[in-house]
């Protein structure tokens, strides 16, 4: 596979590890790209938009930090560190990256089966769960991976995501009320405790809480524009230090260190620590992932820009990794701040690198007054931010729209409040996988006809059928998973209408192909074949064209079976369809071509049409009649078994009509041992005249080869009446 560093175009000439080795220097080289095409216009937009984003940022690190039972500094600290180094080898210019709620849950749900919160263990291992979690996604985009984050459906986001939310809302209610919780951090534990101790609520703490609830909404209802979360908490602590709540009892945070994210010594090889968060931390990788991708195309959507996925993922892998190694923890992309940062004005990656500085400055000046933020206020805003994760109208939209998105969606909802996170995650994700599989195991195939105008095909349903020819369409691959299904489809046609001994397949919306799809269709092949029937092909694509040659199968088909025009139905109404049949035995007009026939729709003598499938017809072509009708004899008929209407048309001056309706009832009349040469329009019918007189004892009977088109091809004189 070859790169084209100007548009990075790949080609599949290598696998995947070669080319994913062959790009890290272009997937590192990203600041240099960004640097290059940075210009002195976008400083000032890029830095008031980095001074709003850190307004936001700034009270979210914190709570979500909080959510994970970690030190303020860690959420303040993964912040800047994840928001520089994930901007700055990022492929999105508006993305950004740091603490989120979702991925704080899910890193505190691991966590906890490690180590008590706020020991050294916990700590550190909440550096070396980062570092997994970059080195994962880091790996899936240096490898061209990132098709596999598809399997994520968006159910499984807006269940976990609703989840997570009544999680975050559970676990806040012990700040909010000031009620002290053990045991099980698990919601039915905390709900239990609480209900039990309503009468300890700490009234003062709660008002704290509710206050700060009060203030962001209104804000936002009023003033959406400013930053309601930063306003709220800071209100809030203004109020604190005022009243002097602390000495009422109200909880408050810690003082945090002022200075820079230090480079921290994490134990790389405890396996045993590495092994437990191993599941988590292929969880946290998975919906981080997912966060970063769908958050950047929304944006990229409205802003116009090109992504690279693959370059996303490698920044989401390296700020994770810088986050662990620098005093932080697991971070991902924040749908809130990236909606602020392109809103505000943001014109180049530049305005996350200017978020980070500013946090820090921020961290520097006013760490002293962090011992005035009450956590009743924190909870507050996690609470906020908790009721806007669970998305009720597209919920309902999901519940209204398709039964195994539903289902999806609700298991992993489930499986979110009431099991471990990474497991919920995980399951999720398997069931989309699952719901993957049984669809493209089943493709639809379909026993179609023409619409009423001809024009395109419908689901033949109950409608009339053609009793020769049967037409199916298959949507969908044709891959080993598929290809019972599939069969199982077409035997069932071929149940539904046992006369029908021609079968057309429509694979036009066939893109893939593998040896089990072929080996599948040589076994349909054979059936009819065996039968004497015959299968055809129309439609087929490119790459299934690929794969029919390099497998052989075009041999075992043959070439003029495998139909690639439009007019396929035509094609075999004039040359392989019996006219006959049509004719005589069909009282319906399936298709266009059936339209202008005449028919007879009566009983008839005629013998079952498949009565003569294996008849060797002894054929004459037209040079050879010529001459067989100058050497003038006796006991020599022609007989042109046509309609009256077609043998006016034109005919073969010697040819006698003797429309093949008639054949067996007067034919009995003749004499055994005249040498009868049969025409028709194209040498079906005669063919099937010929194994009638045939079997009615007549022991020299040919047939014009190719009937009255290979006469009049050949220039002979032909009559008209």
């Amino acid at each position: 596979m070859s790169w084209n560093p100007s548009a990075r175009v790949y080609n599949s000439d290598s696998n995947w590890l070669q080319r994913g080795l062959r790009d890290i220097p272009m997937f590192l080289a990203r600041p240099w790209e960004i640097f290059q095409g940075y210009s002195v216009d976008k400083v000032r937009p890029d830095v008031i938009a980095g001074i709003t984003v850190a307004a936001v940022l700034i009270p979210q690190a914190i709570a979500y930090a909080l959510i994970a039972e970690l030190p303020p500094q860690m959420g303040l600290y993964g912040a800047m560190v994840a928001a520089i180094v994930g901007v700055m080898w990022g492929s999105s210019w508006h993305l950004h990256t740091g603490p989120t709620n979702a991925i704080s849950l899910l890193a505190l749900s691991s966590l906890l089966t490690v180590a008590e919160p706020g020991s050294p263990r916990f700590l550190a291992a909440a550096g070396i769960m980062a570092v997994m979690v970059g080195l994962v996604q880091l790996l899936i985009g240096v490898a061209h991976m990132g098709v596999l984050v598809n399997f994520v459906s968006d159910s499984v986001i807006i269940g976990f995501t609703a989840g997570a939310g009544l999680l975050i809302i559970f676990s806040q209610l012990p700040h909010l009320l000031r009620i002290s919780v053990s045991g099980s951090p698990v919601f039915y534990s905390v709900i239990s405790q609480v209900s039990g101790n309503l009468f300890d609520v700490h009234w003062i703490t709660l008002i704290v809480g509710l206050g700060t609830i009060g203030v962001i909404l209104s804000f936002r209802l009023w003033l959406p524009k400013w930053p309601s979360t930063f306003i709220g908490i800071f209100v809030a602590a203004a109020v604190v230090a005022g009243l002097g709540l602390r000495d009422s009892g109200v909880v408050v945070l810690d003082e945090i260190p002022r200075q820079l994210p230090s480079f921290t010594r994490l134990p790389l090889f405890d396996l045993e620590l590495i092994r437990r968060i191993a599941t988590g931390a292929l969880a946290v990788a998975a919906i981080g992932l997912v966060e970063a991708i769908s958050i950047s195309r929304s944006v990229a959507g409205e802003s116009g820009q090109r992504l690279d996925s693959n370059q996303e993922f490698v920044g989401q892998g390296l700020a994770n990794i810088a986050s662990g190694f620098f005093s932080g923890y697991a971070c991902s992309g924040s749908f809130t701040r990236t909606a602020v940062n392109y809103t505000s004005g943001a014109r180049s990656p530049m305005s996350g690198v200017f978020s980070g500085l500013w946090v820090l400055i921020a961290m520097m000046v006013f760490a002293p007054l962090i011992v005035y933020l009450p956590r009743a206020s924190l909870a507050g805003v996690l609470l906020v931010t908790a009721y806007r994760m669970v998305n009720v109208p597209e919920m309902r939209r999901i519940l209204r729209a398709s039964a195994g998105d539903s289902v999806i969606m609700l298991a992993t909802l489930l499986a979110t409040v009431l099991l471990p996170l990474e497991f919920a995650v995980l399951a999720g994700m398997l069931v989309s996988f699952g719901q993957y599989l049984v669809k493209t195991s089943t493709p639809s195939v379909l026993p179609v006809v023409p619409d009423e105008n001809y024009r395109y095909f419908v689901h033949e349903e109950t409608g009339p059928a053609c009793p020769q020819l049967g037409i199916v369409s298959i949507e969908g691959s044709l891959y080993f998973g598929a290809v019972h299904h599939v069969e199982e489809a077409i035997r069932a046609n071929r149940i539904r209408h046992p006369e029908q001994h021609l079968l057309l397949i429509r694979m036009h919306l066939v893109d893939h192909c593998d040896v089990s799809g072929i080996h599948m269709l040589e076994s349909v092949i054979r059936q009819y074949r065996e039968q004497g029937g015959d299968v055809y092909l129309v439609g087929v694509r490119p790459q299934v064209v690929t794969m029919i040659e390099a497998s052989g199968f075009d041999e075992f088909i043959g070439t003029d079976h495998l139909l690639r025009r439009e007019n396929a139905v035509g094609h075999l109404f004039h040359n392989v369809l019996d006219p006959s049949v049509c004719i005589y035995e069909c009282e319906v007009r399936v298709f266009a071509e059936c339209q202008p026939l005449a028919k007879y729709p009566y009983p008839t003598d005629l013998p079952a049409s498949t009565a003569f499938s294996d008849y060797r017809t002894k054929l004459m072509n037209a040079t050879e009649l010529k001459v067989w009708l100058d050497h003038k004899r006796q006991h020599r008929l022609l007989l042109d078994v046509r309609e009256r209407r077609e043998y006016r048309r034109g005919h073969i001056p010697e040819g006698e009509l003797f429309p093949l309706r008639d054949l067996v009832r007067e034919a009995s009349s003749m004499s055994r041992d005249q040498e009868i040469v049969l025409v028709c329009r194209s040498g079906r019918r005669s063919t099937r005249a010929a194994g009638i007189l045939q079997n009615m004892g007549f022991s020299s009977v040919h047939v014009l080869k190719g009937g009255m088109l290979a006469w009049e091809a050949s220039g002979y004189p032909v009559m008209v009446q």
